[in-house]
């Protein structure tokens, strides 16, 4: 037998089954075409990271601090700038803004600009080119649409932000370097920074982030720059960021959403591997009588393993081709589907890396699911041509099957590895796939056994006939539960995870529970803001102090000596280097609870005369590596308070309570510079409006923080996530329900033998069809229940452990969706077989005679 023959045998062989050969080369092409669109998105991405790099930061440097920059770095700035180099400087802060014509109120992000910011990129408004008017002398602002949307404002409307007046002069398009999601979570609106001061709302307590932009040139000088003074800028707690950081750390953020992304996309083309394998299976059940023919032409078992292997490349290649065009269609349409999550513009094209990694994907795997049913090729008899119920005797072990197993597992790990952000998640992966699909195996087997061992002898006779097609010869229970039930899986992962994760963010709006904050209140403001509260508001809590304060020392060791320390283990740096916002009271809040230690009772210290008490949150003290008994000095103000800590609190960060890292006992910061926050609930929409209208005009400085707009924004941002998730598992789907449609099509030979008896011995149409309807009931409500059980397993395992957060099981929406897949297992399976049931048995003996 030459390969010309293999090649015309496998050629003949596709073109007889071309139907069946569509249809799993349809899922090989699904699969390839969710990796496609992932890899040649992530290809897209960093290709724009790299061409977009300095635009996005829109300057070669940003130096980054929470306060106004110290003298020296000041004086570095003002001498760079003497020399001929552009500095630009933006300050921004929260606040509130009115809009006088409409009497509604938002809180933004106020940015002041000062200089020619950006060097590079473009930022883009509506009308177009109105960004030059930051540097004009008159009040004028840019918004992001959403805010100006809220507030019902347009081009040519007045702002209020604190004691001054703005004109609207365009709308925000676009800003090179950010998220579009950041404009739901707060929007921006941009003024010049010749008027910041006008506005008096930069007072003590209030918040603000100052950064300045060089523009250097190029990224060496940058380098140069930070090499030069990075003492200088560690001593100041100043960060720097060049354009080569920006880009490589939005590479690594992108590089993490497609792999992410590509995770999902994969199941898609391991389900088109069991599909293959389906494929190659019929083939194989079907043919094993042309198989003892060609044995007895003299074909070895070589050859005709050659055919049947040569069908399985024929699919992995024919489903590849189909998926690459997919994918790459798909491609184009992921940019604009994750818009909101992409910093930058980013353009498609096609690439030769992913189509030949598609291409390389869906054949290997074509190749490996399909090379473990081939195998039973290599048993087939020439006496089985004269004697069809001939099987030539098992082997007890055989080698090649064993090393076709370890095979598909080395590619089920390699391919969860190479997709996956890191190896320790495509390992876990790859377990999690692998132990579901053995969950759902084993259910199967044991549906089969309890079925058998517990058959309803008493049940009408279709009921009784359905149920025992799950445990006949060729039945597809183990086929249709990994198929639906890994579905059911997927999905309902997915949901479940969701739905906790927006629980566990969602804000308690019941009457007794607070929906405003009310923050920076000045205390000379808080008799003022509590009469205001007093006639708008439904219920209200005390205020609470909050004091500004930084670490100084630590067991009398400097946070500049802990920073240099670099033996042993240290406190974290974000720890030593951040501004605590702490309280005091005498009184432990619902969200808390000591672990340790003791709450004080008496309001002065029992300890040393000049030493305060402190409780601090468990985190930060395992951050701090310190303990009961440990001393922290702060600085207060430039006022120095020592502390020791009395105990150590967990708190329920979830809860809206007034939680903080540090309480300290009463009398140790009553006199320190300091702001109050309040809580409060207002249930009508309109005294909510009015409240914070007149807390605007009366006390600019304040900011309300309105916890619907946050529940609001939460949910975009969480359901715009799932969005993107769903659409790579939608593949997943849509192959399941191939792969399901070739288990139906797998069992057609035994159907026909079925019906042909069922008919012959006087069976009518709709007793046959009721006897598959309940076979395929059975199977999808156990596929169903098994992947429900899984997915519940599987979400509380990822909401514990991955997110940390208190999980729920959402039992209404896990059943729609177990009710959703049995019906279409249901349905499926009455397409399948449906004409079958109306055709007389003649038909069908003829059919299998052929």
């Amino acid at each position: 037998m030459t390969h010309g023959f293999v090649l015309a045998m496998a050629v003949r062989e596709a073109r007889s089954g071309r139907k069946q050969i569509g249809l799993y080369s349809g899922a090989i092409a699904l699969g390839v075409a969710a990796l496609v669109a992932i890899i040649s998105f992530r290809a897209d991405v960093a290709a724009a990271i790299h061409q977009q790099a300095r635009g996005l930061l829109g300057a070669d440097m940003e130096l980054r601090s929470s306060r106004p920059f110290p003298e020296p770095v000041q004086a570095v700035l003002d001498s760079l700038e003497g020399s001929g180099t552009a500095v630009s400087y933006i300050t921004s802060f929260t606040s509130m803004v009115l809009a006088p014509r409409t009497g509604r109120t938002r809180l933004v992000d106020v940015r002041a600009v000062a200089g020619e910011y950006p060097y590079y990129g473009t930022i883009e408004t509506h009308p177009a080119g109105r960004w030059g008017v930051l540097r004009a002398a008159g009040r004028l602002v840019l918004a992001d649409p959403s805010g100006l949307v809220y507030l019902d404002a347009g081009v040519g409307d007045t702002l209020r932000i604190g004691d001054a007046d703005f004109v609207v002069a365009a709308a925000l398009e676009r800003i090179p370097g950010e998220v579009g999601i950041q404009a739901a979570i707060g929007p921006r609106v941009y003024i010049p920074a010749a008027h910041l001061q006008e506005t008096n709302l930069l007072r003590f307590g209030s918040r603000a982030r100052y950064a300045a932009y060089l523009n250097l040139g190029d990224g060496a000088a940058a380098s140069a720059f930070i090499e030069e003074y990075e003492d200088l800028l560690e001593e100041a707690r100043v960060r720097a960021a060049t354009a080569a950081d920006r880009e490589e750390s939005l590479a690594e953020y992108s590089d993490a959403l497609g792999r992410f992304l590509g995770l999902v996309g994969l199941m898609a083309l391991l389900l088109g591997g069991v599909a293959t394998a389906s494929a190659v299976n019929v083939y194989v059940k079907r043919k094993l009588n042309t198989v003892a023919v060609l044995r007895c032409l003299g074909a070895s078992q070589r050859t005709v393993f050659a055919v049947y292997l040569l069908q399985a490349v024929l699919i992995g290649l024919a489903g590849s081709a189909i998926g690459i065009a997919i994918g790459l269609l798909v491609e184009r349409s992921l940019p604009g589907l994750l818009a909101d999550f992409l910093p930058l513009e980013v353009g498609t094209s096609i690439r030769p890396g992913p189509v030949l990694a598609g291409l390389g994907l869906g054949l290997w795997v074509a190749l490996a699911f399909g090379v473990l049913p081939l195998l039973t090729i290599r048993g087939v008899a020439p006496l089985r041509a004269l004697r069809r119920g001939f099987d030539a005797p098992a082997r007890r072990i055989d080698v090649w099957r064993v090393a076709t197993y370890a095979v598909l597992g080395l590619t089920v790990l390699g391919l969860c590895l190479s997709q996956a952000p890191v190896p320790a998640a495509g390992l876990a992966f790859a377990i999690a796939i692998t132990v579901t699909m053995c969950a759902l195996w084993v259910t199967a087997w044991a549906l089969m056994r309890a079925t058998h061992r517990f058959f309803p002898r008493r049940a009408p006779y279709v009921v009784r006939q359905g149920v025992a097609n799950l445990f006949r010869p060729h039945n597809q229970t183990v086929s249709v539960t990994l198929t639906v039930g890994f579905g059911v899986f997927l999905l309902g992962s997915l949901d479940v995870v969701q739905r906790n994760i927006l629980d566990q963010l969602a804000f308690d709006m019941r009457t007794d529970r607070p929906n405003l904050v009310v923050f920076d209140v000045q205390p000379d403001q808080v008799a003022g803001v509590e009469r205001l509260l007093r006639i708008h508001a439904d219920t209200s809590l005390a205020p609470v102090p909050m004091v500004p304060s930084r670490i100084a020392a630590i067991n009398e060791r400097s946070v500049d000596s802990l920073l240099r320390d670099t033996t042993g283990q240290r406190p974290s740096r974000w720890a030593l280097r951040r501004e605590y916002r702490n309280t005091y009271r005498d009184t432990v809040v619902n969200s808390e609870t000591v672990v340790a230690g003791e709450w004080w009772h008496r309001p002065t210290p029992t300890v040393q005369p000049d030493v305060v008490r402190i409780s601090i949150e468990e985190s930060l003290a395992e951050e701090l590596r310190v303990d009961l008994g440990d001393h922290i000095t702060w600085d207060v103000q430039g006022v120095t308070v020592e502390s020791e800590i009395a105990s150590v609190r967990t708190v329920d960060w979830a809860r809206f309570e007034p939680n903080f890292f540090v309480v300290f006992e009463p009398g140790a910061l009553e006199q320190a510079p300091q702001t109050f926050v309040m809580l409060t609930h207002v249930g009508d929409l309109e005294a909510n409006m009015t409240l914070q209208r007149e807390l605007v005009v009366n006390h600019p400085n304040v900011s309300v923080v309105d916890l619907r707009l946050v529940q609001e924004t939460i949910d975009t941002v969480v359901q715009s996530v799932t969005l993107a998730v769903r659409v790579m598992a939608l593949f997943s789907i849509v192959c399941g329900i191939a792969v399901l449609i070739a288990a139906v099509a797998t069992s057609r030979y035994e159907r026909l033998r079925e019906n042909v008896l069922l008919k012959t011995l006087g069976a009518e149409t709709r007793q046959v069809v009721r006897i598959l309807g309940v076979e395929y009931l059975a199977l999808g409500s156990l596929a169903a229940v098994s992947g429900i059980v899984l997915a519940g397993i599987a979400g509380w395992a990822a909401t514990r452990f991955l997110f940390d957060l208190r999980f729920s099981l959402p039992l209404l929406p896990l059943a729609v969706l177990g009710v959703g897949a049995c019906a279409l297992t249901t349905i499926i399976g009455f397409w399948g077989g449906r004409d079958l049931a109306n055709r007389p048995p003649l038909a069908m003996l003829r059919e299998i005679a052929e």
